[in-house]
């Protein structure tokens, strides 16, 4: 990294270092993806054992969120992005290299996978997943810096004395997107720690994720407007597909602090 014409020249290898004698390298993509789920987890592990509910069976979540996750982001990207591909192989999903995951169907998986669990272990959905949207926040925070490291999901070209010039792109200063969705979920991540740490034990259940939908989403909405386009068929779209998908998210944040709104609750029984 270093400066060329008052713009930050971004130039940095996606592959950390390669195992000598092998053809296996380790990439900044895939530790910050490794680091993700390990801060993540950490941190779930301790909230459920700080609030001392549902602590049994927590390996078993933990596996119903990361596969969840993986495959929907996978199935994702293909369905929103790249249908074609999927429908003249539709074993492109497990085909490597792995490139090409979507936030918005990495999400939908999770919802799904927790609410397996909790139907297995007789666990209340929406306390679940309060707390495990926050804890994701901080993985999505790593794997935006992933995708930094990568030069990928790059914003549109900008005369901004921030502007990145991604190397491996093109020649041109663009607005460092990734960056901005990454130091927004760190921040993000912790005010959300906050208000559980402070306000949870009188919260209603679903506040938290009502909130974390509304804001995450809408900040998700905004930042795509500095992004280019994933697929071609995008710019004849008044608004792109990542600001379609998040249109829902916010729509659910917003409708789940209403319904739940009744502004403070007992404190929950063990």
């Amino acid at each position: 990294m270093s400066l060329i014409d008052g713009f930050i020249y971004w130039n940095v290898s996606p592959v950390m270092f390669h195992i000598p004698g092998t053809s296996v390298s380790l990439t900044w993509y895939g530790l910050m993806w490794a680091l993700g789920l390990i801060i993540s987890r950490q941190v779930g592990l301790y909230i459920f054992l700080k609030e001392d509910r549902y602590t049994v069976n927590l390996p078993a979540l933990f596996l119903m969120i990361v596969v969840p996750a993986i495959v929907g982001a996978r199935l994702g990207h293909f369905l929103f992005y790249d249908l074609h591909a999927l429908v003249s192989n539709p074993f492109v999903v497990v085909n490597p290299p792995f490139h090409g995951l979507s936030s918005h169907g990495g999400v939908f998986g999770i919802l799904i996978g927790v609410y397996i669990w909790c139907r297995r272990n007789h666990a209340e959905y929406l306390f679940v997943i309060d707390r495990l949207a926050l804890v994701a926040i901080s993985a999505g925070a790593c794997i935006r810096f992933g995708n930094l490291m990568n030069s990928e999901i790059v914003g549109v070209p900008a005369d901004l004395p921030w502007a990145f010039i991604f190397a491996h792109v093109d020649q041109l200063p663009r607005h460092p997107a990734q960056l901005y969705e990454s130091v927004f979920y760190t921040v993000f991540f912790l005010f959300m720690l906050y208000v559980w740490h402070t306000h949870a034990h009188h919260l209603r259940s679903g506040i938290i994720l009502g909130m974390i939908l509304t804001i995450l989403w809408t900040f998700r909405f905004v930042v795509e407007s500095v992004k280019e386009n994933q697929s071609a068929f995008e710019h004849d779209l008044s608004l792109n597909i990542g600001q379609i998908l998040s249109i829902p998210y916010i729509m659910a944040g917003v409708a789940l602090i209403l319904l739940r709104k009744s502004k403070y609750t007992v404190r929950y029984s063990k």
